[in-house]
Parts: structure tokens; C-alpha cells; sequence
């Protein structure tokens, strides 16, 4: 598997953590050496393992979280770090993400998550091969 297959892989399995509302899957996606980051849309920075675990076991245990599903995402991979940029469908709405992963050994690991609105649209091209809701 190349390190854009990997990287775009360990994209989907955070994606996937959040459909299914899985916080220990949504854990293990995430760095456990490194420092993190994450900016949800409307909230103030998040910094540590602690306090960014601590914001999505509340957005995944919340009856009102959004269902989210992963449009077009683009890999650029550095050396031992990679970024994923990403529109993020949430119904007829629209985000755009950046999610950076890190290398650990033979893993990439979430180590930054940013999202927030947009008024763009993913290509049609790229909406239309997207496979429906990850759940």
C-alpha cells in the first residue's frame, strides 16, 4: 500500500469512528505519543489528548450529533507527516476538513483535525463517486 493509500485509509477509519459513534475507535485513530490539536467548527482550540478525547466522546455521545461523510479527500504525504483535505457532507450543508497524521512506525495517527463551513462544493465528479453515509 503506498503512504497515500495508508494515510487515506487511516482518514476513512476516523470518519468511520465518527459515523458508528465509536470513542474507542475514535482513540485509537488519534496519537497517543503526540501532541494534539483539534478545532471544531464554533469552538475555541482544543490542545492535549485529554481535552481533544474528552470534545468527541461529547459530540459522539450527543443525540444531535451530525452524520458526516468524507467527499473527495486529497493526501499529501511529507516524510513521516501527511495532510488530508476534505469536504465533509452533513446533509445538504457543507465543511471543508484538514486532518494531519503523523507516522508511528508502520501507522499514520491523527495528531491535528480542523473543520468548518464552507460554501464550496466538492467536484460533481467527486460527490457522485463517493459511496452514500459510512453507515
Amino acid at each position: 500500500m503506498s503512504d497515500d493509500d495508508a494515510v487515506l485509509f487511516a482518514n476513512e477509519a476516523f470518519y468511520r469512528a465518527f459515523a458508528d459513534r465509536d470513542i474507542a475507535a475514535m482513540a485509537a485513530v488519534w496519537s497517543f505519543d503526540a501532541p494534539l490539536s483539534c478545532l471544531h467548527p464554533g469552538w475555541g482550540p482544543l490542545f492535549g489528548r485529554a481535552d481533544v478525547m474528552a470534545s468527541w466522546a461529547g459530540i459522539l455521545s450527543a443525540a444531535e450529533a451530525p452524520n458526516i461523510r468524507p467527499v473527495a479527500p486529497r493526501a499529501s504525504v511529507h516524510g513521516a507527516l501527511a495532510l488530508v483535505v476534505c469536504f465533509e457532507a452533513l446533509g445538504e450543508s457543507w465543511a471543508i476538513a484538514t486532518n494531519v497524521f503523523l507516522r508511528e512506525g508502520r501507522l499514520w495517527k491523527m495528531v491535528h483535525h480542523q473543520a468548518g463551513p464552507t460554501s464550496e462544493r466538492p467536484p460533481a465528479t467527486a460527490e457522485m463517486a463517493t459511496s452514500g453515509p459510512l453507515h
